[in-house]
């Protein structure tokens, strides 16, 4: 607690610098102006404690998009219009299963009035109800887990009643996938084969399901579960146009104002290098396992420091550990300038102690909020921690400034009364791996795994298994995956899912087969080339949609649960982008051509539109969804149509992916 006759600074003031640069520095609060329910503070006696008592939390209200260029697009006298139509097809997105309905955001920008029993026409999911039992109350800290908070809402207790529960753990994926009846309600196609291939990579293309078809389930895991024997992408190899992406640290530091200069922002190359990874790379399971590591172990793209220090971090941190070992990546995180700074660790030292790093270390990056730990372990966390920073761009353990003496933290204890600086430095190290270890970590990591893969709410026999996996392998990840892929749980829960904003503009780029090479149109200036153009183009149109890579401005990374990212205007400018693929307007790319999707387009409109479903989201449309997309063109299902749709392929394509096959994974 800082000492009421100190002037209170602020947990991201850098020493010499100037407070209230860093991200968070506006949603904090200062000693004096605690919220209601902290106790004041009472005299300091032994360090001072600098910084709050914790953290404000940042809401994660999406954008609301702007408007609705692209749809407003009806013609006189058409019986349907394409806008209405579109919504209504998207509406039914936000549908996951039998009922589970947060249609009237959506319904309440396109129907002629608000939704029956809703003033406003939208659906309150701020998870606002009352939170799950068992966590801390706010006066100790005003984060909770997030996707557990966004569940405890009315929307998350409807999407709960059709979520698989209970199941057995198989000898193998594909057996597990054999022996699995799909129950729960869903628009989805029950085909095993998609079901995977939407969960495992960012979106399933007609080459993921036909590579899984000729592997075999077990087969395309076991490949997928070791990327350094799969060769990279045309398009990761083009990733050398991206100058900063192998500098180091130390070179990025010394060549910045040349970089400057060219208009190099290293932080948003690693963001642009990432997004093409996720729509080509053909590693695309240990593309997903990156992004979860990256919301688990978050560090934002976008912080004082990141222009230097996020890229390694990303490769040397997260990619080097994301199917390998949990406990290394925590300590080697620790240790990392990145994370350091981020959460102002290089301030701490045993006379002015930061906890920042010490609490999310147990709070959002092992145990958890429900985990155990008092606000005594932090405190003694903190003071172990002492010492470590960064001088130079590197990593440093500064012995003249780590406490010594004593400390337990949950049930860790050690003496930490060595002089030397190696040894004082170790039991840094062992403390981590301890919590990194510990029961409550393993349930909090499992469950944060299966909420990605399998549900929003994910059955707790899955959990319990995945987090006796993750036991009995000392925090391992492919033991953990094969574990989840061998579980009657994840093969249960098709359609589960919806994608979150990132990953349905992903999927959609990996299901038009845009590809990463320049199209003819494109005109060179002497500027940047147009591959990394084009990803800037991506970057900048997520965030506009509120999700990329390492966003996140606060360390608890993204929700991964649907009912955090209800946001019509997100939804409709996603269409809109797709709208804009199809018609091939960024020509830093190469399309193809929506009335080449199909290579022998059928002559009437009823089985052309089932073509282009098999083709972009790889199973045929109910015969309502059918019919609304029919509308879209005008034309009934008999009518005769040519390659173009008679004009309208690209309406129709677009109306396709606004459709739930496609927002559901």
């Amino acid at each position: 607690m800082a000492d009421q006759n100190v002037p209170p600074r602020g947990p991201w003031d850098d020493r010499g610098g100037n407070p209230g640069q860093h991200p968070y520095a506006p949603q904090y609060q200062r000693p004096g102006d605690l919220a209601p329910g902290y106790p004041p503070a009472p005299p300091a006696r032994g360090p001072q404690w600098v910084g709050p008592e914790g953290l404000g939390r940042q809401s994660f209200h999406q954008p609301a998009g702007t408007g609705l260029p692209n749809l407003d697009d009806d013609e006189p006298g058409r019986r349907t219009g394409r806008r209405r139509a579109l919504a209504t097809i998207g509406g039914v997105a936000a549908v996951v299963a039998g009922g589970a309905a947060l249609a009237p955001t959506v319904r309440g920008l396109f129907d002629d009035g608000p939704a029956a029993g809703d003033a406003t026409g939208t659906t309150v999911t701020d998870g606002s109800a009352a939170r799950p039992s068992g966590q801390q109350p706010s006066r100790v800290r005003t984060y909770t887990e997030q996707n557990e908070s966004y569940m405890g809402s009315r929307a998350g207790a409807v999407l709960k009643k059709n979520s698989p529960t209970g199941g057995r753990l198989f000898s193998g994926p594909a057996s597990a996938a054999a022996e699995t009846p799909v129950t729960v309600k869903t628009v989805l196609a029950k085909d095993p084969i998609r079901h995977l291939a939407s969960r495992a990579t960012f979106g399933a293309t007609p080459k993921v399901l036909a590579d899984i078809r000729r592997m075999g389930i077990d087969g395309w895991i076991r490949w997928q579960l070791d990327p350094e024997k799969i060769a990279p992408s045309p398009a990761e190899l083009k990733l050398s146009e991206l100058p900063s992406l192998k500098l180091s640290p130390q070179q990025l530091r010394e060549q910045r104002d040349q970089l400057n200069e060219r208009g190099v922002q290293p932080e948003k190359e690693m963001v642009d290098a990432t997004l093409a990874r996720q729509i080509w790379s053909e590693r695309q399971l240990f593309e997903v396992m990156v992004d979860f590591w990256n919301d688990f172990l978050h560090v934002a793209a976008d912080f004082d420091g990141g222009e230097v220090y996020r890229n390694s971090f990303d490769r040397d941190v997260v990619r080097a550990h994301a199917l390998g070992s949990y406990p290394d990546m925590l300590v080697a995180a620790n240790k990392h300038p990145a994370l350091l700074l981020y959460l102002n660790q290089n301030d701490s030292r045993a006379d002015a102690v930061n906890e920042n790093l010490a609490r999310e270390n147990l709070e959002l990056y092992s145990v958890g909020v429900d985990g155990g730990y008092t606000e005594k372990d932090v405190r003694q966390a903190a003071l172990l921690q002492t010492g470590r920073g960064v001088q130079d761009g590197k990593y440093v353990f500064r012995a003249n400034q780590h406490y010594r003496g004593k400390v337990k933290i949950l049930g860790f204890t050690h003496a930490n009364a060595s002089d030397d600086p190696k040894q004082a430095d170790a039991a840094i190290d062992a403390y981590l791996r301890y919590i990194a270890l510990h029961p409550s970590t393993a349930q909090y990591v499992a469950r944060s795994l299966a909420t990605r893969f399998v549900s929003d709410t994910p059955p707790k026999s899955l959990v319990d298994r995945l987090a006796k996996t993750y036991t009995v392998n000392k925090g391992m990840v492919k033991p953990l995956l094969m574990t989840l892929f061998s579980s009657s749980e994840f093969w249960a829960a098709v359609g589960q899912k919806v994608r979150r904003p990132m990953e349905y503009l992903i999927a959609t780029y990996r299901t038009l087969n845009v590809r990463p090479e320049a199209s003819q149109a494109f005109k060179q200036d002497g500027g940047r080339p147009a591959f990394a153009r084009g990803l800037r183009q991506i970057h900048d149109k997520l965030r506009q949609l509120g999700q990329y890579p390492m966003g996140q401005p606060t360390p608890d990374g993204y929700p991964d649960v649907y009912v955090a990212w209800t946001s019509a205007g997100t939804m409709v400018s996603g269409w809109n982008e797709a709208g804009d693929l199809l018609a091939g307007y960024r020509t830093e790319f190469t399309f193809t051509p929506a009335e080449s999707l199909v290579a022998r387009p059928p002559a009437t409109a009823g089985a052309y539109v089932d073509a282009l479903a098999q083709r972009l989201v790889h199973q045929k449309l109910s015969a309502k969804e059918k019919a609304l997309i029919l509308s879209v063109a005008g034309v009934p299902a008999g009518a005769k149509v040519d390659a173009t749709f008679n004009g309208a392929v690209t309406a129709v394509a677009r109306a396709i992916l606004a459709s739930p096959q496609h927002h559901l994974r």
